[in-house]
């Protein structure tokens, strides 16, 4: 294998690879939102239970 081919894989590699990092902090970000969002609404659930109580 010449030198650029290996360059070349090289880059590739490394293209590929920031591309899944990139992928995994998105899919990171939208399952934090999601949690977020689920906390929230459980948090309200759990006053409005707590108002009815009183």
């Amino acid at each position: 294998m010449s030198y650029i081919e290996q360059s070349l894989v090289r880059s590739h590699l490394s293209d590929l690879r920031a591309d899944a990092d990139a992928h995994a902090r998105a899919r990171r970000a939208r399952a934090a939102r999601r949690w977020a969002r689920r906390a929230e609404s459980a948090s309200r659930r759990a006053a409005r239970a707590s108002a009815a109580v009183r």
